[in-house]
């Protein structure tokens, strides 16, 4: 006997890919809060018994709607504070979650796109692989700006997309409207984390994708390594980790990595930085008015050296477990280094690690507002009880994987400072800027540095008269000979004594 309770398949399916239709029509337009109703369109999408050509349609009606979602969300995780709250965590998992069914289904789809005889049904799975390339591109990106590393998993499966990208002979072929091809989406997401994302703030973040993505010519992947050793780097396609730099770590002779080099990518960032710092403006080069400022300039600086000679690990980190003070601001640590008994607001952390480079700090308590990747703060140790001292130190990279989890690496500049003042004479008589002198350091830094707002000197443009307010005025005529770190808080110059 037939069973009348339950309906036929065909019908429920029928049902299923009518509501779907439906709720696309509606959603068309909406805002960015249709995820999670997105979401639950996919996961029926995948729960319902439908041919697979009307499934790989369906789904790609809804990878539209997640486009459109996902470009709606990026400018709202520009500029974060850390810790990154809570309501932009939720978001963000949702949006994560969403994008990781998105490349799922696409991946899953792929086998059935083929006939036994091996033949593919047209530009169907070169689509359906670039939007699975792509979805998992967007997560990496995600992660990158709320300061959280990537799932487990996520770059192994970026690296299994690129795989199957080379076995099927599309990699090169171009996206619609002569967009990106699925190997270049591979290359910009590998160069864009080899520029060690955790060092850069959100906006910062965003500019670096821009620059990859529109003003670098992609390098090109082969099994074997040439070009210069110290811009050369190789991927395990079986192992969840981007790329290794070959001058930091060699491949075990048990893999097939891939090479490529980033020596032209670092001189095309250099040739960008020197002709804006000859006036050039950004627009003219062909990128965002950001590269015009301090912190777009120097971001082209680390960049050369990140992709052309990335440095070594010089010194082994020894494991800690002590508490400090941390005083954020180059307004805060001149006033502490001016009158070291003065109690200022802080915040407190916990070291889990140091070298003689600088600090690995994880959050206990105070606020967190104010910190940013590339601002200068002060680190006073707890264990420093005879005489402690307040550490100058830039914050080179933050982690934050939930809103009550902060972790900070800490560039130690100097273990002690000056408070001073600087006057230009070139300028109206009586504006004094606040900035701090580092001592020599040999033969990391063999001279005085001065480290101050940016745009405030030029280096090699005329003397700076510096203020030293000890038990007298003391007073020194200087010149600014090297610009050494340009951050979008602060500046720090080479200083010598002026001789004209």
């Amino acid at each position: 006997m037939e069973n009348l309770a339950s309906p036929p398949p065909a019908s429920a399916n029928e049902n299923s890919v009518k509501r779907i239709l439906e709720w696309l029509a509606l959603a068309h337009g909406r805002a960015t809060e249709d995820a999670e109703g997105l979401l639950q369109q996919i996961l029926d999408l995948r729960g319902a018994a439908v041919p697979l050509t009307q499934r790989v349609k369906l789904l790609d009606l809804l990878y539209a709607h997640a486009d459109s979602i996902v470009q709606g969300e990026l400018p709202r995780l520009r500029d974060l504070s850390l810790p990154i709250s809570r309501k932009t965590r939720t978001r963000t998992r949702l949006l994560l979650d969403l994008l990781e069914t998105l490349a799922q289904d696409y991946f899953n789809n792929l086998a059935g796109l083929f006939d036994p005889t091996g033949k593919a049904m047209g530009s169907v799975p070169q689509a359906s692989l670039r939007r699975a390339t792509l979805s998992l591109s967007w997560q990496i990106r995600i992660h990158h700006l709320v300061a959280s590393p990537p799932r487990p998993g996520l770059w192994q499966q970026l690296h299994a997309a690129y795989r199957t990208a080379r076995r099927l002979g599309v990699t090169q072929i171009p996206g619609p409207r002569d967009g990106a091809s699925i190997e270049h989406l591979y290359i910009h997401a590998l160069l864009t984390a080899i520029a060690q994302p955790a060092s850069f703030s959100s906006d910062e973040l965003e500019f670096i994708h821009h620059y990859v993505e529109h003003a670098i010519s992609p390098p090109a992947l082969s099994e074997h390594p040439s070009g210069d050793a110290d811009s050369l780097f190789w991927i395990d396609l079986d192992r969840d980790f981007p790329a290794h730099a070959l001058i930091r770590r060699n491949p075990g002779s048990d893999i097939a990595p891939l090479y490529f080099s980033c020596g032209d990518a670092a001189q095309q960032a250099a040739v960008h930085r020197q002709a804006i710092r000859a006036g050039q403006s950004a627009a003219s080069l062909g990128l965002p008015d950001f590269a015009d400022s301090h912190a777009g300039q120097g971001i082209l600086q680390r960049l050369e050296s990140l992709w052309g000679k990335p440095s070594k690990r010089k010194f082994p980190r020894r494991r800690q477990s002590y508490r400090a003070n941390l005083c954020s601001g180059l307004d805060k640590l001149w006033y502490l280094l001016k009158k070291p008994d003065a109690e200022l607001e802080g915040s407190e952390w916990m070291v889990i690690n140091e070298s003689p480079e600088g600090f690995a700090l994880m959050h206990m308590s105070g606020d967190t507002q104010d910190l940013r990747v590339g601002d200068i703060v002060a680190l006073k140790p707890h264990r420093e009880l005879e005489t402690p001292t307040w550490h100058v130190c830039i914050i080179r990279w933050a982690i934050s994987e939930n809103p009550e989890h902060i972790e900070l690496g800490l560039q130690l500049l100097a273990a002690r400072a000056v408070s001073a003042e600087i006057v230009q004479p070139s300028e109206t008589p009586g504006n004094r800027y606040s900035a701090l002198i580092l001592p020599e350091a040999p033969p990391v830094r063999p001279h005085q540095a001065l480290l101050l707002r940016p745009g405030l000197i030029k280096e090699k443009k005329g003397r700076i008269v510096v203020l030293i307010e000890r038990d007298n005025l003391e007073v020194r005529e200087m010149q600014a000979t090297s610009l050494d770190e340009q951050t979008s808080a602060i500046e720090i110059f080479t200083v010598q004594p002026d001789e004209n």
